[in-house]
């Protein structure tokens, strides 16, 4: 008895907690500071408390939240170009899969704090600057999974991308999640990061604990910063986003344009050569490969992209990389193998863009190439047979000629390569 009672009472003794003072001061938290107006508050790296998820709790349910009010931040309209905006809300987008799930409340939560980031002069003034901030460093980065190898491990289904593309969208337009006020920081429940002691508990969202800077950084007149017109692209979410897909492809379109327009020449099998086109008067030729994985309704985007100002301009591209010419005109096999042609000539009016509707059966968005395995623009055909004497009306079958019409006679024109709806890639 003198055994068993005691290890009985230690055995099924009570649990006490350990108050959040205790916890602070093992854990070594750093000393409240309110930084003044006058100097810019840093921003620094996510680095947590060694604290078991237990003790993390019990420390953050000590913490009270800040008195006074915690007005609704201002409604955030992103006015940026089509592209900007696309690139913008796929960033938001995926700081919000990857941050709150599939919870909308948090998702609307997570929103706002990163447009309340883009307000504030601490942070970076474009919605992917501050998603993507620290995203180089194995550790450092403002949200962990731009930077913990979570992009790579896992990805959202194409309900969930809708859904949080939808909420990014609304949150970009001035939808406002009043809950979260001017908060820039926020952590889960049973974790302590050393930044908390100098910021102001103001809300949770169900296991998320949400902060702002204390003094006047955590006030409505400290997020008055203009933000930036520009979106950065980030390749590592181009599997997602169609939107940084292209940009990527843009940018490298446009340095291999630029090179090849001084040299005149092709660099290499996946840059495009320039050439001159003879039909349509100082037009340039942008022959080139098509980035892998973009969608067939993105290449009139990078053919205008590509073309700049060009007042005359062809853009033709091939998902082949091995069959796009290295200059001069595209042979016979080329022509066949071509995915896409673009044809601007401002002079005349013109802009047209077509797809080879086989390599495209069901997604091109446009004009199909008539296929002629057997022609190619600047390929000159063998001499045809002399066409039989044409009465007033003509023959029924035309048969490769095509006729334009002056009055009540029809005048034959010998279409030389048939391969696309005039005007004819190049």
């Amino acid at each position: 008895m003198a055994v068993v009672i005691p290890a009985l009472l230690v055995r099924w003794a009570p649990t006490v907690a350990a108050s959040p003072a205790r916890i602070a001061r093992r854990a070594g938290l750093p000393p409240r500071k309110v930084v003044p107006p006058t100097v810019l508050p840093d921003v620094e790296p996510v680095e947590l408390v060694d604290l078991t998820p237990q003790d993390a709790r019990a420390f953050n349910a000590g913490v009270p939240f800040a008195k006074g009010p915690n007005p609704a931040a201002r409604p955030f309209h992103l006015r940026d170009t089509p592209d900007n905006l696309a690139r913008a809300t796929d960033c938001l987008a995926t700081a919000l899969v990857y941050e709150a799930g599939d919870d909308p409340a948090g998702q609307r939560a997570v929103a706002q704090v990163v447009l309340n980031r883009v307000r504030h002069p601490a942070f970076p003034k474009t919605v992917c600057g501050v998603v993507f901030e620290g995203q180089d460093r194995t550790t450092g980065c403002q949200f962990t999974f731009s930077c913990d190898g979570a992009l790579t491990r896992w990805s959202p289904s194409p309900a969930l991308w809708t859904a949080a593309r939808k909420v990014a969208t609304a949150a970009l337009t001035g939808a406002v999640y009043r809950p979260v006020g001017y908060a820039t920081h926020y952590h889960t429940d049973w974790v302590v990061p050393y930044w908390q002691s100098s910021l102001d508990k103001i809300a949770a969202v169900h296991s998320h604990l949400f902060f702002r800077w204390a003094g006047w950084w955590g006030t409505p007149p400290a997020f008055n910063r203009q933000v930036s017109a520009e979106e950065p692209v980030i390749d590592r979410i181009a599997p997602l986003s169609d939107a940084h897909r292209l940009g990527g492809a843009l940018a490298a379109v446009a340095a291999a344009t630029s090179e090849a327009a001084t040299a005149l020449a092709s660099v290499d099998g996946s840059a495009p050569a320039l050439v001159t086109d003879p039909d349509v008067g100082d037009t340039q030729a942008i022959m080139v490969a098509l980035p892998v994985g973009l969608s067939a309704e993105s290449y009139p985007l990078l053919a205008a992209k590509a073309c700049g100002t060009r007042p005359r301009c062809k853009y033709l591209g091939w998902t082949d990389t091995k069959a796009v010419p290295r200059s001069g005109d595209p042979n016979p096999t080329q022509v066949a193998a071509m995915a896409f042609s673009y044809l601007r000539d401002q002079p005349a009016g013109l802009e047209r863009t077509l797809w080879n509707c086989t390599v495209f059966p069901h997604t091109r968005p446009g004009g199909c190439m008539r296929r002629d395995p057997g022609a190619a623009v600047g390929v000159t055909p063998p001499a045809a047979a002399a066409p039989p004497p044409m009465s007033g009306r003509g023959p029924d079958n035309l048969g490769g000629v095509r006729r334009r019409v002056t009055g009540a006679m029809a005048t034959p024109v010998v279409q030389a390569a048939p391969v696309a709806t005039e005007p004819q890639p190049r």
